[in-house]
């Protein structure tokens, strides 16, 4: 890279538009050198997948157990190719003090304590956020979609809305992958809605209240519980699932097509933009052209769509030329494959209609994986852009706006932060 693109990369503050930073989990004080491949992508090397909910929801509320090489030999040894366990290795090494190494046989002890020791003082968190250069967090607390972030993480932190509950909201027990029930949520913001009507209107005030409870945008992260063919709302058969605790399957899918419609259209009122994961969910359903409708319908509504569709990132990018209401949140993909990253990022570069659509984020539970995500971030962004500069597409100057624009002033543009 050459120095000034370097520099320039280096040096620019990162808005980051996505992350699960969740106190019960990221400011918990229990944590060791395991904890941190449990709770992290690594353990997607294991038996802890996106298609496995309940068993990521284990892994995350079970109980700090002692770190072992035994324990830690899967991921160090027998996963050591894989692209999340190397960022992560990778991160803790850079942090802990052991850059150099790495976590080995030999030294693992040394780095759980470290590890355990840091993660016991209050000021680890703030302190790993400054190193890695982000100034500001945007944070999706899957496990509680009404959460107010600054409480917990302080005034550079703002969160997300996210919508799955109520689009499972036909009954009071029915819920989504996570848990959680749209007629608890709404309780707790002292909304209690018996019937259909009533649950629309709740819904739009609680979109209104976004803001007052810092919430930047909505996030549709239903690609883990269902199809993302989101059809025409057809409102007499989304109400056949109303108070049913078992509705039939075609009105339980009319219900969540209205609800997310009743949302797109909300956010565009209410200028929100909407957060949606594509690619690796529920695989079948969460290709990018499953939502195209959804896009089609709602030319006012500003869709940031997520992990560059991966492993179908050039129908994205075909999206993001046709749709102008598109923009693309580059987060995890380049964690997922570095080399894939760099490809997508040089054909987005060329297909998008302006250097407003892209922006970034770690998309991490724990300031260990945030750090080493934005850090090597910065690097596939930088060698990008200084290929690009090196073979005359553009020139050096243009790089370092665009690195600017991508780290951080895209995103503070689009959510409105101040």
């Amino acid at each position: 890279m050459s120095e000034a693109i370097k520099q320039v990369v280096n040096l620019a503050e990162v808005t980051d538009v996505h992350e699960h930073h969740i106190p019960q989990i990221t400011l918990r004080r229990d944590v060791n050198l395991l904890k941190l491949f449990q709770q992290s992508y690594a353990a997607w090397t294991s038996n802890v997948l996106p298609s496995e909910p309940k068993a990521t929801h284990d892994v995350l509320s079970a109980p700090t157990m002692a770190t072992t090489w035994e324990a830690l030999a899967p991921f160090l040894e027998n996963s050591s190719s894989n692209a999340f366990v190397t960022n992560l290795v990778r991160g803790i090494s850079d942090l802990h003090g052991f850059s150099e190494v790495g976590i080995t046989r030999g030294n693992w002890e040394a780095v759980d304590a470290s590890v355990r020791s840091r993660h016991n003082e209050e000021t680890w968190p703030k302190e790993v956020l400054k190193r890695a250069g982000i100034s500001r967090v945007i944070t999706d607390s899957y496990l509680d979609p009404i959460f107010e972030p600054r409480a917990a993480f302080g005034e550079n932190y703002d969160a997300v809305l996210r919508i799955n509950a109520f689009a499972f909201g036909w009954h009071p027990e029915s819920r989504d992958h996570n848990g959680n029930s749209g007629h608890a949520l709404l309780k707790r913001l002292g909304m209690e809605p018996k019937t259909f009507d009533d649950y629309c209107g709740a819904i739009r005030e609680l979109v209104k209240g976004c803001r007052g409870r810092n919430q930047v945008a909505l996030k549709n992260a239903l690609a883990y519980d269902r199809d993302l063919n989101f059809d025409e709302p057809n409102e007499s058969l989304a109400r056949e699932a109303w108070g049913q605790a078992f509705p039939s399957n075609a009105a339980r899918k009319a219900f969540g097509d209205y609800v997310v419609d009743l949302f797109c259209r909300l956010a565009a009122e209410f200028d929100l933009p909407v957060q949606t994961h594509l690619g690796t969910a529920i695989l079948r359903g969460s290709h990018p052209l499953r939502i195209a409708g959804l896009i089609e319908r709602h030319p006012k509504t500003r869709f940031l769509l997520m992990h560059l569709a991966y492993p179908w990132s050039r129908d994205l990018l075909g999206m993001a030329f046709v749709y102008r209401n598109v923009w693309l949140d580059l987060c995890w993909s380049f964690l997922l494959s570095p080399s894939h990253f760099k490809l997508a990022l040089h054909e987005a570069i060329e297909v998008l209609p302006d250097n407003s659509r892209m922006m970034i984020g770690g998309d991490c539970q724990h300031v260990e994986e945030s750090y080493a995500a934005i850090t090597f971030a910065r690097q596939l962004i930088g060698d990008v852009l200084q290929e690009k500069a090196a073979s005359r597409y553009f020139r050096s100057g243009n790089a370092e706006r665009l690195a600017v624009q991508i780290l951080g002033e895209n995103a503070k543009r689009f959510f409105g932060l101040t």
